[in-house]
């Protein structure tokens, strides 16, 4: 199962609040907002994965998804606008 990250009745952002450890079940509760990049939609996540495993290679990026340049330089510009708005509102 994946971490869900919104809430399903009003698409704000979830925090955590418990953890458990399986190997010795060690419970730790409280009130935690998620690191900004869990922030992120699921495809939002992928292309941050994907641009880290093609070593930063905007160029590259485009040529795997099939893309131009100018597109895909555009879904980075706009991820990286969305990032710098998660930050600010830490």
């Amino acid at each position: 199962m994946k971490l869900p990250t919104v809430c399903p009745s009003c698409d704000s952002t979830l925090n955590v609040s418990q953890m458990k450890c399986p190997s010795c079940k060690t419970e730790v509760s409280g009130d935690y907002e998620l690191p900004v990049l869990l922030k992120l939609n699921r495809e939002e996540q992928e292309f941050v994965l994907n641009f880290f495993l093609s070593s930063g290679s905007i160029k590259e990026m485009a040529k795997q998804a099939g893309l131009s340049y100018p597109t895909m330089r555009n879904k980075m510009d706009d991820l990286i606008t969305k990032v710098g708005q998660l930050k600010t509102n830490l």
